[in-house]
């Protein structure tokens, strides 16, 4: 039997640094919550493949959908020859779009095409180029995406000159106490000092900053930059490729805020595991680029459309929008119980909608510590739990537990997350 350190091995000989791997253990089979390694070893899923299993691990009525396409074709390219479940997935996307009025979409592979291609449209709508971001954001790893996130290590070390007009303000309580009044002061001073807000195409936001460390854009922040973008003709992105799909307790995280955006970046837990992405959008804005602007030769596959069909049907019919503030209500139960336990490392922090939950591992002295907290996932690890750090300081513990785990696996994760924090 191979284990893990074979593979490990192979790994490392054969696939470059630059991509790492949290966990060194190597998967074998995975249902619903729970993951299997090549050793036979069981792991309670608390990552969900970074936000893209809400519907769990191999979901039946997923996997029904995908072995049905199969059996009809796998690819033609929707530029070529357009197949029905791309326009089927796109009607139902539209009508579940946070925003009034006409919608389209497009679909596209990778969150990083959601983003970029959502700037593109934004740039051929409003015949204006600049871009605006938030420190802490992450909106992908190509070169636009990348001068969009607002983390220079380790997503823009190293890679030379970064892309130009696009602008970061801070995002608030993100670090340094940065307040709401801030970012807007931030913003009017980049708008006198390095670019006219006329010359301004798209502000993009994650509603919960996912690798930021699953801070929440406020209501009050988003109504504030929808004031401002219908004030000057900038167009609002909201990038919901993390918060999206149920997993905040809405369709969408920007819907907790009553703030309507203009585009929306989708993907992860849209289809299901199954790469998926795509940018829904005002019908007006989606139709400024001309014919041949946008597609991709994957983009839309018809096998991962069906699975985003099944995904939107399991959402509905599961009620994964009440059960993910149900599992939120239990995270945070049980969180806020360890804190201020001596037994344990000091957790602060706790935060997040639904099931979108964090906390951060700090010294004794309130300081956060990255290395505790990636201490914690390694000792998670060794009990059977896979948990991920994420944030500035990389002190963050999150969760994104699929919504479909019973109670029961949620419980039993739980006490192996607090078994990895014993002092």
């Amino acid at each position: 039997m191979k284990t893990s350190s074979d593979y490990l091995g192979r790994r490392l000989a054969a696939v470059p640094r630059g991509v790492a791997t949290a966990a060194p253990v190597f998967a074998d089979r995975a249902e619903n919550s729970e993951i299997w390694d090549v050793e036979g070893r069981r792991y309670i899923d608390f990552a969900g493949g970074i936000a893209v299993l809400n519907v769990g691990h191999r979901h039946p009525r997923v996997m029904a959908a995908v072995q049905a396409q199969l059996e009809r074709f796998t690819h033609t390219a929707f530029q070529v020859m357009a197949y029905d479940n791309y326009v089927e997935l796109a009607e139902r996307l539209n009508a579940a779009a946070p925003f009034s009025g006409p919608a389209k979409t497009i679909l596209f592979t990778t969150g990083a095409e959601a983003t970029e291609n959502a700037v593109k449209i934004a740039r051929a709508a409003t015949g204006r180029s600049g871009i605006i971001a938030f420190a802490g954001g992450f909106h992908g790893r190509t070169a636009l995406a990348s001068a969009m996130t607002g983390k220079v290590v380790p997503y823009k070390r190293d890679f030379g000159p970064s892309v130009p007009e696009v602008y970061h303000v801070p995002f608030p309580g993100s670090r340094g106490g940065v307040t709401i009044e801030d970012s807007l002061r931030a913003l009017d001073f980049l708008f006198a000092a390095d670019i006219a807000p006329e010359r301004v195409a798209a502000i993009i936001i994650e509603p919960v900053q996912g690798e930021g460390g699953f801070h929440v854009a406020s209501p009050e922040l988003l109504k504030a930059l929808r004031a401002i973008c219908d004030r000057h003709g900038i167009k609002l992105i909201s990038d919901e490729v993390q918060a999206g799909f149920a997993r905040t307790g809405k369709m969408f995280g920007i819907e907790h805020t009553g703030v309507e955006p203009d585009l929306v970046a989708v993907a992860k837990s849209l289809a299901g595991g199954f790469p998926l992405s795509g940018v829904i959008g005002r019908a007006e804005l989606m139709d400024s680029v001309e014919p041949g602007g946008l597609g991709g030769t994957y983009g839309g596959s018809p096998v991962a459309c069906a699975a985003a069909l099944a995904v939107l049907d399991i959402i509905e019919e599961e009620k994964l929008l009440a059960r993910a503030d149900a599992i939120g209500s239990r995270l945070r139960a049980r969180i806020a119980s360890w804190q201020g336990r001596n037994t344990l490392l000091p957790t602060t922090g706790l935060r997040g909608p639904g099931a979108m939950i964090a906390f951060d591992i700090t010294t004794t002295h309130g300081e956060p510590d990255g290395a505790a907290a990636k201490a914690v996932c390694v000792r998670a690890l060794e009990e059977g739990l896979i948990v991920l750090t994420c944030g500035p300081f990389g002190n963050t513990i999150r969760i994104l537990v699929p919504l479909t785990a019973s109670d029961e696996i949620i419980e039993e994760g739980l006490d192996k997350l607090e078994l990895a924090l014993t002092a």
